[in-house]
């Protein structure tokens, strides 16, 4: 909610207009006085990691009733406010919306009590408010992320990690409790995340013998000799009598039914707290700004609308439109139509609750019909966090469509030599938490191995191929497509799924990877930061990685707050240094003695990361000292974000239903795989997951410099300069005009 507020201060002041704090929620409306006071500039400074919100929220009585709308309507007025920005669940959405709804009334109540004149009335006529939603169940329907749920889901992961290390050692079984009263999408995103064994939500409730059917997964776990259950509980978990299911429920039917040691843990308000993740920065900066904007547009007879997301564009709905849908959910629910519960839920959830039941339970050999088909999966390029859950998942959903699964070890050097191995359905449990790649992974492309990679492809009658990894994949795939005419064994169907810290595959707005680089990336920034609140006057350049992306510097200064922040496709010149120096100095007068300088690796060949440093400590001797931090490998390290986990998952077996899909095609008739469209890379662009031909991408692909053409993050680039008090133009083309929400959009 933090970035929020500071994104709405910094733009409303960015545009000229004044701005506002109204403490304590709607309390603070209605009873006025020191709760409504001016915002400026320094007002919003070193909030961004700071969890809650700095200006309070509370539950409010006295705003239900007309009385209280009546006052809080006097002391917005002694300001001459008249656009509100709300930031909240559906109840405050929704009690902004009836306000402003009763504005002209309460206006003409207080003239007649003699509170305000008649010019007043004029020249207050209407109120504009614009919603952003602050939920961590993700419960507001019209959303793809609610602000706040990335956060509460790391929360969530980072106890399950714990959790599973510890019960390494133990045969145990654990419960655990997650937040959502009417909403079970933590609990459904943390069972896909931690490969969990069984989940209950709200929305879905188990069938009728449930019960039975649990204890019987689990004690076929226990019988693979595996010494850790997990169960994820939705806090509003119920059955399809709509009576709840609670964690203790169900540590009594384990210890009763199994004798197995079981723990229940109750997370509760952790997961509310806590430092923000990388992506509830962004998306609350990003909507923050929208909100402003639609302020400024708005018209008297524009409905209030709530600011949301839509893939990666930020987009406006009508507000009550909205809630009357997420209101649907619930009724649904209450009346045990449970389907319509899902599909109003949307495509995103309805998508998580199918991969998760095809990942979870293994159906019986003898209930898989056999296809007789071999798929490989190979790791290519450097490591990147969430390529394991990729890879879990692609080996699953192929088991279950029958194939047989092949791992290569090692990339294309390793499928030269012949290090091939059949994996099965328990070979790659647990492997959702585990950074890196298990698999092994190597940046040597295919071409000159193509010989020993056919042979190996007719040893092992491979009948397709999924490659999981970066650029190197890209031009590994590009080289096998044009090795077709020459080795028949490369006419099957070959797919790509990107995953690199760097983001920099044609074809794909996001890669697995990049969301823990970019988290990475934030910690480090914060850590940073808070050595210099003790020194002050201090100035930190930090380079990342990327190559010539310079997505995570991008995204990395917009989460951290940077003052600037230099990348390859925005060329800059000693000009634009001196100009940056200029305004850190300037900014060292203020309350904000410190700055923050992001800097991509290769985004100049001169302007080095020396050079800027000692350009600055130059530059500032006797205003700031100069500090400079290269964060390296790091950022290809650790433990996958909840984000990865599950894009790497759901777009993996999205792989492969797209590979089977195609084999299926083929059967019978001996097919071979020649055309275009049947090598592709797999990508998610603005909300859709599309395949495209190999061939088709290489016109949109800069391969010198291993970028896309175009990069949909660059018009992020002026939000993070007005956020630093940079004069720069924001282009609002993209921004949303009101759109109407759909349910299957959502």
């Amino acid at each position: 909610m933090n970035a929020a507020v500071r994104a709405v201060v910094r733009m409303g002041i960015y545009v000229g207009a004044k701005v506002y704090f109204i403490y304590e929620g709607y309390q603070g409306m209605v009873d006025g006085g020191a709760n409504i006071a001016e915002a400026d500039w320094e007002s919003v400074s070193s909030i961004l990691q700071v969890g809650g919100t700095i200006i309070g929220s509370a539950r409010c009585q006295a705003f239900r009733t007309r009385e209280g709308r009546l006052k809080a309507a006097c002391n917005l007025l002694q300001r001459g406010i008249t656009n509100l920005c709300v930031i909240g669940g559906d109840g405050s959405l929704t009690g902004a919306n009836l306000f402003r709804k009763e504005w002209s009334g309460l206006l003409e109540e207080l003239a007649r009590n003699g509170q305000i004149d008649k010019e007043a009335v004029q020249k207050y006529a209407y109120l504009n408010v614009v919603g952003m939603v602050g939920s961590i169940d993700n419960d507001f329907c019209g959303t793809d992320m609610t602000i706040g749920t990335d956060s509460a889901l790391h929360r969530i992961i980072e106890v399950i990690d714990a959790i599973m290390t510890t019960a390494q050692s133990h045969q145990r079984t654990f419960v655990l409790e997650v937040m959502g009263r009417h909403c079970g999408y933590l609990a459904l995103v943390s069972a896909l995340a931690c490969g969990a064994d069984w989940v209950f939500l709200p929305e879905s409730p188990p069938e009728d013998g449930w019960e039975e059917q649990m204890c019987v997964k689990l004690s076929e776990n226990r019988a693979r000799k595996k010494r850790l259950n997990i169960i994820i509980v939705a806090e509003g978990a119920i059955d399809t009598q709509n009576k709840p299911i609670t964690s203790e429920k169900i540590k009594e039917l384990v210890v009763t039914q199994l004798g197995y040691d079981t723990r229940v843990t109750i997370l509760g308000h952790v997961q509310r707290g806590g430092t923000p993740s990388a992506f509830d920065r962004i998306l609350a900066s990003r909507m923050g700004v929208e909100a402003v904007i639609a302020l400024l547009e708005a018209t008297p007879d524009t409905p209030a609308c709530v600011v949301s997301l839509n893939g990666n564009h930020a987009v406006r709905l009508p507000l009550m439109e909205c809630v009357q849908m997420t209101q649907d959910v619930q009724k649904a629910m209450d009346e045990r139509r449970f389907q319509d519960a899902v599909r109003l839920r949307g495509r995103s959830f309805a998508g998580n609750l199918n991969t998760y039941k095809r990942l979870a339970i293994k159906l019986p050999d003898d209930q898989i019909p056999k296809t007789n088909c071999n798929v490989a999966v190979i790791n290519v390029g450097a490591p990147a966090a969430g390529m394991n859950a990729a890879v879990r998942s692609a080996v699953r959903v192929g088991i279950a469509d029958g194939h047989r699964m092949l791992a290569i070890y090692d990339g294309f050097d390793g499928f030269a030599k012949g290090q091939i191995k059949e994996i099965g359905w328990t070979d790659v449990g647990g492997w959702t938490g585990q950074g890196g790649s298990i698999l092994g992974t190597k940046r040597v492309l295919p071409g000159k191995y193509l010989e020993e990679i056919a042979t190996q492809m007719r040893a092992h009658s491979i009948n397709a191929l999924l490659i999981i990894g970066g650029f190197e994949a890209y031009l590994g795939l590009l080289e096998l497509s044009a090795a077709r005419e020459k080795h028949e064994e490369f006419c099957v169907p070959m797919v790509m799924v990107p995953a690199t810290v760097s983001n920099n595959v044609p074809g794909s707005d996001f890669s697995i990877g990049a969301d823990t680089a970019l988290n990475t990336i934030t910690d480090t920034c914060d850590r940073i930061k808070q050595s210099a609140s003790g020194t002050k006057r201090r100035v930190f350049i930090i380079e990342t990685m990327g190559g010539y992306c310079g997505y995570l510097a991008n995204m990395g200064g917009l989460a951290a707050g940077a003052d600037a922040a230099y990348i390859f496709e925005e060329p800059f010149d000693i000009r634009d240094l001196q100009s940056n120096v200029e305004h850190l100095t300037e900014k060292m007068k203020t309350t904000i003695q410190r700055g923050l300088v992001l800097r991509n690796e290769s985004c100049s060949e001169n302007y080095t990361t020396d050079f800027i440093y000692q350009l600055y400590s130059e530059e500032g001797k006797g205003v700031f000292d100069c500090r400079k931090n290269v964060l390296g490998h790091m950022q290809q390290g650790g433990a996958p974000s909840p984000f990865d986990r599950n894009f790497g998952t759901k777009i993996s077996a999205r792989a492969m239903e797209w590979i089977t899909a195609k084999l299926k095609e083929a059967r019978g008739r001996g097919k071979k795989f020649t055309t275009d469209d049947s090598v592709c890379v797999l990508g998610i662009s603005k909300r859709n997951v599309i395949f495209q031909p190999v061939a088709e991408l290489k016109k949109q692909t800069d391969f010198e410099h291993r970028i896309p053409k175009e990069q949909w993050w660059l018009k992020l680039r002026p939000l993070m300069k007005i956020l630093a008090k940079y004069k720069a133009s924001y282009d609002v083309s993209d921004s949303g005009q009101l759109e109407h929400v759909q349910p299957w959009s959502v």
